[in-house]
């Protein structure tokens, strides 16, 4: 019972639009005042809330303190490990970027133990720039481009050349990283995730991430949809051209053939056409009203918006009732590594309890 309230009154302060007194807490969430008292206490004592001065006095009766959760307390170190390129942020509880990294550099080479180990130095610097901010890192969330299983294990990623890979183990070993909770999950999920939370207002909408691969996210009614086995979203894989080029998954004409950020650099306009094609599927599909282009589909969004509204236009059943609305992402390219700290964040505030265990 005591961490179920310790959550209640964590996530009110968190999803309030100013800052709850303790009185405001108890009003909101039917608590006794003694107890919302005393678990503010906890969660202040453990760093996750801090009290702020009342307001100036503007009619009778004392005011009072306003809560908020606190920059000063635990983080989330959020990590992608893509194609050509590694990344890792550090993340507050109030959701501002503390500390961003990213290295270019061609992981099809690496083997899955090499890349984790270079993710980690990459993931040390940032430990060492959270720990002079007197930051602490609650957990690690790591996104990767590929099927992940419950447990973590990377079942396949073909771009990278994958397969059952036991991600949290090598990372585990890592300096810094050793005993610090860690999570994977696919990187358009937690992408979709970090642009949820980004408050765009939007609660039904299909994320897109174009790499060198291409992965999807579908958010409805404000919760990832991840599908019977987890692995939804690999649009990269609808085939758009079925007798067209061959695709490392084993197909022809799969969407990541012809709109990757390769095939963008080459053909802009091929990109925007395939695209529009996938997606118009999708919207036919699902009835989604929003599509939100991430990664390197975001800086790329003027060259690619006018085709892909085109194919849209032509293609969606109900184009003529309801056009879909298409934009681009508000956390641009980093949404991943982002959406991956954010999900530790979360995952905090859903249970402040074992990290107050945890940290005792």
């Amino acid at each position: 019972m005591r961490a179920h309230n310790l959550a209640l009154v964590l996530r009110t302060v968190a999803n309030s639009a100013d800052r709850p007194s303790r009185a405001a807490i108890s009003t909101s969430t039917g608590l006794t005042r003694a107890t919302v008292s005393a678990l503010v206490d906890d969660l202040i004592a453990g760093g996750l809330l801090t009290e702020h001065d009342p307001a100036p006095r503007t009619g009778a009766g004392r005011p009072a303190a306003g809560l908020a959760l606190s920059p000063a307390g635990p983080a989330g170190l959020g990590l992608e490990i893509n194609v050509d390129y590694l990344a890792a942020c550090v993340v507050d509880l109030t959701g501002d970027v503390r500390h961003r990294f990213v290295t270019q550099s061609d992981q099809r080479r690496l083997s899955p133990s090499a890349s984790l180990a270079s993710l980690g130095g990459l993931a040390l610097r940032a430990l060492e720039a959270a720990s002079a901010d007197g930051l602490a890192i609650a957990g690690a969330a790591l996104a990767v481009p590929g099927l992940v299983a419950p447990n973590g294990i990377v079942r396949v990623a073909p771009n990278l050349d994958w397969q059952d890979v036991d991600a949290p183990a090598l990372l585990n070993v890592l300096p810094g990283l050793g005993g610090l909770p860690i999570t994977v999950d696919n990187e358009a999920n937690l992408a979709a995730l970090g642009e949820l939370r980004a408050d765009s207002g939007e609660q039904s909408f299909l994320y897109v991430s174009g790499e060198i691969g291409i992965g999807a996210g579908i958010v409805l009614d404000g919760e990832l949809y991840r599908g019977g086995r987890g692995w939804s979203g690999e649009i990269g894989h609808v085939t758009v051209y079925p007798d067209g080029r061959p695709c490392r998954c084993g197909a022809n004409g799969c969407l990541e053939q012809y709109a990757g950020q390769e095939q963008i650099a080459a053909d802009a306009d091929l990109a925007a056409s395939a695209l529009g094609i996938a997606l118009a599927a999708v919207v036919n599909l699902l009835d989604i009203s929003v599509i939100v282009l991430g990664g390197t589909y975001a800086p790329e969004f003027p060259r690619l918006r006018p085709g892909i509204e085109a194919e849209l236009a032509r293609r969606v059943l109900t184009a003529g009732l309801a056009p879909v609305t298409l934009r681009a992402a508000a956390l641009g390219p980093d949404a991943a590594m982002r959406g991956a700290a954010g999900a530790v964040i979360q995952a905090l505030i859903d249970d402040p309890a074992a990290f107050l265990i945890r940290t005792a």
